[in-house]
C-alpha cells in the first residue's frame, strides 16, 4: 500500500472543498455559448427560456431605449452562474426576486451570479433593468440597430436581439414573447404577432404585442417611428398589419403594391407547405438604408431599397416562405441555413411558375447555365458554407437547385409530400441538412446520400448529368432566355453580416 503524499496547497484546498456543501460544490457556470460551430460565443448554456417579457420605453429624438425584461426560463443543468446576450448599460438583475451580483464580459456577453446557486430542473424568473442608445453599441465592429430620421429598428441576421433585450440568443432556444412599448404620442412602435392593445396617457402610447407560438430570438423585431398602417384579413382569416414610414418616398408604392399581397402570398405558400402556422400576418418598411429583408416572425422586414425599382412580389414570397422553413424550423445551427435559403429561394421560383414567368425547371436550367464550371460560386457548399459565405449567392441559388434535383429525383407527388411534411413533423422546433436527408429518403423511399452530397458538399459543379442533360440542352442559348427569368434568378435578399 502507497501512501499519497499531498502537497500543503493541495491539502488547503480539499480541507476547503470539505467545508463547501456538496449540493453547492455541484454547481457550475452555464457554459458561455450554445455550442455553435460557427459563432461560439451566440446563445448560453445552461438553462431553457420559455417566454420573454419585454416593457420597453423609446425616446425617438435621442434614440434612448429604457426597458425590464422578465425572462421565463428553467434550468437544464446545476448552475452556479450563467449568461444572457446583451450589449446595453444594466442597472439591475434579480433572480428568483433575490438580487443578483453581475458583470459584462466579451464582445456582449452578460454573466449573471444568483444569491444562491440554482438546482437543475428548477424554473427561474430572471428581471433585467437596463437603458442605452442602441445604435451607439457596436459589437464585433457591427451594429444590427438601425437609426432612422424618426426613430429605429432592431432587424438583423443571425444577431440582433443583443441591442433591444437580454437574450439566450440562438435558435435553438426559441420562447414566446410579450412586447411593450411605450414611445411619444404621434409615433408607432411595430413588432411581432398580434397588437393587444393600445392605451395613451401624458404624452405617450404603450403598443401592447404579443407573439404566442416560439420564436427565436434573431426573429424578434422591434421598429419605432412614425408609420402608415394598413389593416385587412387573409382569405383565410389572417389578420394582416402593415406599416410603412411616411417618408419613403417615391418607393411607397412599390412597397405597398407589394406587401399588401401578404394575405394572398402566405394563402398560396400554405398549399405546398401545410397551414400558415401563426396568427398574424404582415411586414413593414422603416426609413432604412440597409438592402437586405429579414424573415421576422409574422411581420417581416424590408429595406426601402428593395422596392427602388418596382414592386418586388418575389421578395415578398422568399420572407413569408421563411415562416415556414426559418420560422417554423428553425436551423438546428447556422451550418444548416440551407433549410432556411435554399428553400426560400426556391418558393420563388414556384411563385414564378405560378404568375407564368418560367418554371421552376426553366429557371434551375438558367441558374446552372449561367455559372462556368470555373466560377467561385460553385467552390460554396450550400450545405456547410462557413461563417464567412454563411449568406453568399449560391447558398440561395444552389440551394435552390438542389431542390430541383430532388424534385427530378423523386417526382412530384413526393416532392411536394416532403415540402408539406417537414414543416409538420419540425413544427416550432429545429432540425438540420442531415435531418432533411434522412425525411426525403424516409418519404420517398429512394437512397439519397448521392444527390445530396453532389449538389450540397461538392466544391466543384455538378456535372450534365447530375443536372439532367435534357433539361441542360433547352438552355444552350443562355442569353435569349426571357427577362423575366433573369430577374428572378438574380433577386437575392442577402442578409447583412
Amino acid at each position: 500500500m502507497h501512501r499519497r503524499i499531498m502537497a500543503p496547497g493541495a491539502l488547503a484546498a480539499a480541507s476547503l472543498m470539505l467545508a463547501i456543501p456538496a449540493s453547492a460544490a455541484s454547481h457550475s457556470p452555464g457554459a458561455p455559448g450554445i455550442g455553435d460551430p460557427y459563432y461560439p460565443a451566440y446563445g448560453n448554456g445552461g438553462y431553457d427560456v420559455s417566454h420573454y417579457d419585454l416593457r420597453l420605453k423609446y425616446q425617438p429624438a435621442t434614440d434612448e431605449l429604457e426597458g425590464t425584461a422578465t425572462l421565463l426560463a428553467r434550468t437544464t443543468q446545476d448552475l452556479s452562474r450563467f449568461n444572457l446576450d446583451f450589449l446595453l448599460d444594466v442597472s439591475e438583475v434579480r433572480v428568483n426576486g433575490a438580487k443578483a451580483s453581475f458583470v459584462t464580459s466579451g464582445e456582449h456577453e452578460l454573466e449573471i451570479t444568483p444569491k444562491a446557486p440554482l438546482a437543475k430542473g428548477a424554473a427561474i424568473t430572471v428581471v433585467v433593468r437596463y437603458r442605452g442608445v442602441p445604435s451607439s453599441k457596436e459589437a464585433y465592429g457591427f451594429t444590427s440597430w438601425h437609426r432612422t430620421p424618426d426613430g429605429g429598428a432592431g432587424a438583423n441576421e443571425p444577431e440582433a436581439a443583443w441591442w433591444w433585450f437580454p437574450s439566450n440568443d440562438h435558435p435553438l432556444d426559441k420562447a414566446t414573447f410579450d412586447v411593450s412599448v411605450q414611445v411619444p404620442d404621434g409615433t408607432q412602435a411595430i413588432s411581432n404577432g398580434t397588437l393587444q392593445s393600445t392605451s395613451s396617457r401624458l404624452g405617450w402610447t404603450r403598443y401592447n404585442w404579443r407573439s404566442d407560438k416560439p420564436q427565436a430570438t434573431y426573429l424578434a423585431t422591434l421598429a419605432v417611428g412614425r408609420f402608415d398602417v394598413t389593416t385587412g384579413t387573409s382569405e383565410s382569416g389572417i389578420p394582416v398589419i402593415n406599416a410603412y414610414s411616411k417618408d419613403l418616398g417615391d418607393k411607397t408604392g412599390a412597397a405597398k403594391a407589394s406587401i399588401e399581397r401578404t394575405g394572398e402570398i402566405a394563402d398560396w405558400l400554405s398549399e405546398y407547405f401545410g397551414p400558415y402556422p401563426y396568427n398574424a400576418l404582415g411586414g413593414y418598411v422603416p426609413n432604412t438604408d440597409t438592402g437586405y429583408a429579414l424573415e421576422t416572425q409574422t411581420r417581416p422586414y424590408y429595406s426601402p431599397r428593395n422596392f427602388a425599382n418596382g414592386s418586388n412580389t418575389t421578395l415578398v414570397v422568399h420572407e413569408l416562405a421563411h415562416q415556414w422553413y426559418g420560422d417554423l424550423v428553425s436551423v438546428k445551427g447556422w451550418k444548416d441555413i440551407w433549410i432556411s435559403e435554399g428553400f426560400a429561394r426556391y418558393a420563388q421560383w414556384l411563385w414564378s411558375e405560378h404568375e407564368g414567368e418560367g418554371t421552376a425547371q426553366e429557371i434551375a436550367d438558367y441558374v446552372y447555365a449561367s455559372r462556368a464550371a470555373d466560377d467561385a460560386f460553385w467552390q460554396v457548399r450550400p450545405g456547410d458554407p462557413g461563417p464567412e459565405n454563411q449568406f453568399h449567392l449560391a447558398v440561395y441559388d444552389r440551394g435552390a437547385l438542389t431542390l430541383q434535383a430532388l424534385r427530378n429525383e423523386i417526382g412530384d407527388d413526393a416532392f411536394f409530400a416532403v415540402l408539406k411534411g417537414w414543416t409538420q413533423k419540425y413544427a416550432y422546433g429545429n432540425a438540420s441538412v442531415a435531418d432533411f436527408q434522412r425525411y426525403a429518403e424516409e418519404v420517398s423511399g429512394k437512397p439519397l446520400a448521392a444527390l445530396f452530397d453532389t449538389w450540397l458538399f461538392q466544391p466543384s459543379k455538378p456535372g450534365a448529368a447530375a443536372a439532367g442533360a435534357a433539361s441542360i440542352a433547352r438552355v444552350s442559348g443562355v442569353p435569349g432566355q426571357p427577362e423575366s427569368w433573369k430577374k428572378i434568378a438574380a433577386t437575392n435578399d442577402v442578409h447583412e453580416h
